[in-house]
């Protein structure tokens, strides 16, 4: 069997993240009421071994990883780049083929997007982009996850972004052209999403295109998602410019009051609360974020299967 990946969602397509999202949802129905610790009855990755490389801080990313492999039945090595001989200029290609020898997945949590590529091509074992400049796969898995629970369907649904095209707006629009729901950005000029991903998702997505607009009460208006990140991420630079940049984005009261009736918003966390989004709506009863945080671990679960070949 081809060594799968999972780099973006559309490595799996369409059917490939609904049966992901069946799984996850009838794994975490399984274990309700269960110790966090205890593995999962059927124990699907026993022998097991996820090494998982961040270049990144992390928290949901670190330990929703090392929890789904101990449910899953297997184990974890984690290895921080700076300890690594990565660190020290090992090439990706020269990692990646050792690693293989050694466990049966990968997961990289890094800033350049090829160099996740260039892992996955000379791997011999499955590699899971954690997070990357371009994508962030695994966070929207949770997003749809939460959704799917909240409203009980995502086809049809109206997801709303608001602020910077990055890493997650790429991700959102990509689900978006897989699984048939309408997806509008709301971004300053300047801050645009990259244009390759909005194209093959218009490729893609048939008479649901993704839509970029300027105006983030045009996006809000009527959505059952609303979704926001920090509007300045790890390392980058310029911030002063970034948040007057960003500041008419704001997630505020009275712009999820336009939201849909159900209307959800959803924040992959950390959040900067009074930046990106008042106190009162991430605190408040139309946030589902804590829900999607828990939802890292139940997803992931099913895309370490999927990778591994057993969905």
């Amino acid at each position: 069997m081809t060594t799968r990946r999972f780099l973006d969602l559309a490595d799996a397509g369409a059917d490939g993240v609904r049966a992901m999202l069946a799984d996850a949802r009838a794994r975490k129905a399984a274990r309700a009421g269960w110790p966090k610790g205890r593995a999962d009855a059927d124990r699907p990755l026993d022998g097991h071994v996820l090494a998982m490389l961040f270049e990144k801080n992390s928290t949901r990313t670190r330990v929703s990883f090392d929890m789904a492999m101990r449910q899953l039945g297997g184990t974890t090595v984690v290895m921080d780049a700076a300890s690594t001989q990565l660190g020290r200029g090992e090439p990706v290609s020269d990692t990646a083929r050792v690693l293989s020898r050694y466990v049966d997945a990968i997961m990289i949590r890094t800033d350049v997007h090829g160099k996740a590529e260039e892992l996955a091509a000379h791997a011999d074992v499955p590699v899971i982009n954690g997070l990357t400049d371009l994508s962030h796969p695994c966070q929207v898995m949770a997003d749809l996850l939460t959704v799917e629970e909240r409203l009980g369907r995502l086809e049809e649904t109206r997801w709303a972004w608001l602020g910077d095209g990055n890493n997650m707006a790429h991700s959102i629009v990509e689900a978006g052209s897989l699984l048939g729901f309408d997806v509008t950005l709301a971004c300053p000029e300047g801050y645009d999403p990259d244009e390759e991903v909005m194209a093959l998702a218009r490729d893609r997505a048939g008479n649901r295109p993704p839509r970029l607009v300027r105006d983030a009460a045009e996006a809000v208006a009527g959505a059952d998602v609303v979704v926001t990140d920090t509007w300045v991420s790890m390392g980058q630079a310029h911030a002063e410019e970034k948040l007057s940049a960003m500041a008419p984005f704001q997630v505020t009261e009275a712009l999820m009051a336009t939201a849909g009736p159900r209307g959800l918003f959803l924040h992959c966390l950390p959040a900067h609360r009074g930046e990106e989004v008042v106190p009162a709506v991430i605190d408040g009863p139309r946030s589902a974020i804590w829900d999607e945080a828990e939802n890292r671990l139940h997803a992931q679960k099913a895309v370490l299967l999927w990778c591994l070949g057993l969905l």
